[in-house]
């Protein structure tokens, strides 16, 4: 009997300002997991989250 794959996944998102931004409060990337519906985006998510080492909401991009 084949198992069948479920249609949400487990991804994680990254903070996109965490990269280019020097003044920052302290170092390091801010990273969160979460999940989402295979079949309703298909496309890569961008979620607006607080960032703690930009101590700003910022914008959050998923990676592989």
């Amino acid at each position: 009997m084949a198992s069948k794959k479920g249609v949400r996944i487990t991804i994680t998102v990254e903070c996109t300002e965490c990269r280019t931004n020097t003044n920052k409060r302290s170092n390091g990337v801010s990273r969160y997991t979460t999940s989402k519906n295979r079949r309703n985006t298909t496309g890569r998510l961008e979620i607006k989250k607080f960032c703690p080492h930009c101590n700003a909401h910022t914008v959050h991009k998923e990676i592989k």
